[in-house]
């Protein structure tokens, strides 16, 4: 398994301090050294700040072609690859090589950051140099991006490796966990991390977790395992919280600490000399067709009056083709100013989880209220609440219809509502003629079955 020493992490915490501290802190040849940066309040600090920036270079959670809201988007039905580029295309056809290096891209990227998570967790434990709270702030944080990391493994890759701990030659030769034991690690690691942490933001920036990114997470894993209850339950803190957060316009939505944010990524926190955001990059198309665009299939699933057509879709007309491309954020280029923030997690999906959870658990006119907060919005119609043909199965589907149209590009949501609904097969097969059930996992990267022989493969490659 590839796992990117932790020096990594020791250079990007020294790219954040004075000369002065900079002279101090010596760097380990392979491990973050308890004495040297978790010595203080404010080198822990930085150790952790280190892993934010990271999460906005990495292959997995950057955000540009090699991303998960890209590759997931491909695989699903709601982007289509541009380019004859072979990583890409191996995903929208749902093809995917074991030598493909975007998935190898996603997999040792997103190892690393809990590479990362865990030294400093290790690092924290015991540890009487950091004042005590900082220390529970910081070792939270550490648990929610171990979570969210291995989230997005479990869903994607299945049985993976759960790795807790920092030492590279036991972790290089560890055997796959099943999905519940992943599952169940995720949800200790964010139930510590919503203990532990706060309900304020730092500096006013929705950068970093806090109480409300842990319970948001929260409310999707149990919608994701079925325990409605506990979904409605963590979903209902968070849109009660109505002091943090609200619906916002669909042109303030994704701003930079946005009030529907719940976390964002900056593209500052990265050392980037742009302000941009790599979604804008990528997706804004002014005069050529880029790498991807959005398929003819998501444009025809809005009503005609949808508000985000207008507001969240843009069109590049050329000569020969005509293309549609996520217009979300709207600066493709710029140095000056840092208007927009990467999305990670905000407000609509918690309605929507709600909606999903009070549906399954027979609520149906709290759910259609839910449903229809997000369709106002949008200046559609809103379901009639008493309408004695509506269903529990015809709400649900409604609502992953809904899911589609507003979480669109936004960290493969489509691609792992279709997985988690057993809907893939169903939906994909005749929209993908290479379409095998298999397909549903991605495959292990080939490098890393060479490099540790107790790995095995997923079936159907």
């Amino acid at each position: 398994m590839k796992y990117i020493k932790i020096l990594v992490l020791a250079l990007s915490i020294v790219l954040q301090l004075s000369c002065e501290d900079f002279v101090e802190i010596e760097i380990p040849d392979d491990r973050i050294i308890n004495e040297s940066v978790f010595n203080r309040d404010k080198t822990a600090n930085s150790a952790v700040k280190g892993i934010y920036n990271e999460l906005y270079q990495a292959n997995f959670s950057g955000g540009f072609q090699t991303s998960i809201t890209v590759l997931s988007a491909l695989s699903a039905d709601n982007l289509k690859a541009t380019v004859t580029t072979e990583n890409l295309l191996e995903f929208e056809e749902n093809e995917i090589f074991i030598k493909n290096s975007y998935n190898l891209g996603i997999w040792s990227s997103a190892y690393n950051i809990i590479y990362m998570s865990n030294a400093v967790i290790e690092g924290l434990t015991g540890n009487n140099n950091i004042s005590t709270e900082l220390n529970k702030k910081l070792t939270g944080e550490a648990r929610f991006i171990r979570a969210f990391t291995y989230y997005y493994l479990v869903n994607l890759y299945g049985e993976v490796p759960l790795v807790l701990a920092t030492d590279y030659e036991i972790n290089s030769r560890k055997t796959r966990n099943s999905t519940s034991e992943i599952y169940s690690q995720i949800v200790q690691d964010l139930e510590i991390a919503a203990e532990q942490l706060g309900n304020t933001y730092e500096n006013g920036e929705r950068l970093r977790a806090n109480r409300f990114t842990a319970l948001a997470l929260l409310a999707r894993v149990y919608l994701n395992v079925g325990e409605w209850e506990l979904a409605e339950t963590y979903s209902t803190e968070i849109i009660d919280a109505s002091e943090t957060f609200e619906l916002l316009p669909h042109e303030e939505v994704f701003m930079a600490n946005s009030r529907e944010a719940i976390w964002q990524i900056s593209p500052l926190e990265g050392g980037s000399s742009r302000s941009n955001t790599q979604e804008g990059a990528l997706f804004i198309l002014l005069d050529d067709p880029g790498r991807v665009a959005l398929t003819e299939d998501l444009i025809e699933s809005f009503e005609s009056n949808d508000a985000r057509l207008d507001q969240w879709i843009g069109l590049l007309e050329t000569e020969n083709e005509s293309y549609y491309f996520p217009y979300k954020y709207k600066v493709k280029n710029t140095i000056d100013g840092n208007l927009e923030y990467s999305m990670v997690m905000r407000l609509a999906e918690q309605y929507l989880i709600r909606a999903e959870a009070r549906a399954e658990l027979g609520k149906l006119a709290e759910s259609i209220s839910d449903l229809n907060d997000i369709r106002q919005r949008s200046d559609l119609i809103p379901l009639d609440l008493d309408d004695p043909s509506i269903t529990s199965d015809k709400v649900i589907n409604l609502i992953l219809e809904e899911r589609r149209k507003e979480l669109f590009t936004e960290w493969g949501h489509r691609w792992l509502d279709l997985k988690r609904k057993d809907k893939a097969g169903a939906v994909l097969s005749s929209k993908k003629p290479l379409w095998d059930d298999t397909d549903i996992l991605y495959p292990i990267p080939e490098d890393e079955l060479l490099k540790n022989p107790n790995l095995t493969q997923n079936s159907g490659y």
